[in-house]
């Protein structure tokens, strides 16, 4: 039951991640607009994106691990 609980929260990790991901991407393109931004705008969308790969991953593997 511990286990399910685990999972839950890093589902709604994952969702919650999506949408930072999703909001540093377009502010990026939004800065864009107005010329060349600067370098912690350029690379905010990564720890984003690692993190839903890892939360990701995690989820991918979930199932089978569980067959076991």
């Amino acid at each position: 039951m511990n286990s399910n609980n685990n999972n839950n929260w890093i589902r709604q990790a994952h969702r919650w991640l999506s949408i930072a991901f999703t909001l540093t991407v377009l502010a990026n393109f939004a800065v864009r607009a107005w010329g060349e931004p600067p370098p912690w705008v350029t690379y905010s969308p990564l720890l984003p994106l690692f993190l839903l790969l890892s939360s990701g991953l995690y989820l991918f593997v979930l199932p089978y691990a569980g067959r076991r």
